[in-house]
This record gives C-alpha cells, sequence and structure tokens, in this order.
C-alpha cells in the first residue's frame, strides 16, 4: 500500500509529464521568532476560514486551458468517509470545480486521467 507521499510524488511527476504545471500547497500555521502568528497555504486566512475550506495538496495549471488544477492526495487504498478535515477538504474541491477549473481526491496515479477528462 502506497502512503500518500509516495501517491503524491508520483501524481506530480504524471502531471509534469503531460506537460501540466503542478505545485506542492503547504498549508499550516507557524510562530516566527518575533511571536508572532503566520499562516501559509492557499485560502489559508484565518483558523475558521480553514476549518471549512482547505486548499487541496497540489495546485496547478493545466496545458493548453490555463484552467486551474487542485488535487488532494491520499493514500491509496483511501475512502471518502465525510470527516471534518475531509469535508473542509472537498469544499475547496467544489469551489474549484464549481469556477471552471479541475479538482478531486486521488489515491492512484491511475485516476488521473479520468479526473483531468471528466472536468
Amino acid at each position: 500500500m502506497k502512503s500518500e507521499a509516495a501517491v503524491q510524488a508520483e501524481v506530480m511527476m504524471r502531471l509534469s509529464e503531460m506537460g501540466h504545471r503542478i505545485f506542492r500547497n503547504n498549508n499550516g500555521a507557524a510562530v516566527d521568532q518575533t511571536g508572532r502568528h503566520v499562516r501559509y497555504g492557499l485560502g489559508n486566512v484565518s483558523q475558521q476560514v480553514n476549518a471549512r475550506m482547505k486548499s487541496s495538496d497540489l495546485i496547478g495549471i493545466e496545458k493548453g486551458t490555463g484552467r486551474m488544477i487542485s488535487i488532494e492526495c491520499k493514500r491509496e487504498g483511501w475512502k471518502y468517509k465525510g470527516t471534518d478535515r475531509e469535508q473542509a477538504q472537498l469544499n475547496w474541491i467544489n469551489l474549484i470545480k464549481g469556477m471552471g477549473g479541475i479538482g478531486g481526491f486521488v489515491s492512484d496515479v491511475g485516476q488521473l486521467e479520468d479526473l483531468l477528462t471528466t472536468d
């Protein structure tokens, strides 16, 4: 069974091979050396927003169309359970898709073809 990191690496490689541009989107919060709380990652503007919507692991641009690609990678064999975290991730994916972009959960690189052709 492949880890999330292994799936993510394969997805990034495959998207790059297809000519798309894809970037890792780290999300979180930290305290800087001055003691200030700093949030990072797309859309991570507050704890309240982050609880409702979490941007995906991978953010990119589709070759040829310029559409946004947003992929949340999961370990091989993962199934959606509707946890608060998964729901927040799905909210982000639905936002991207609703605006004409490509988005989805991927737990196997083979799922990319369907994701890219059905959106």
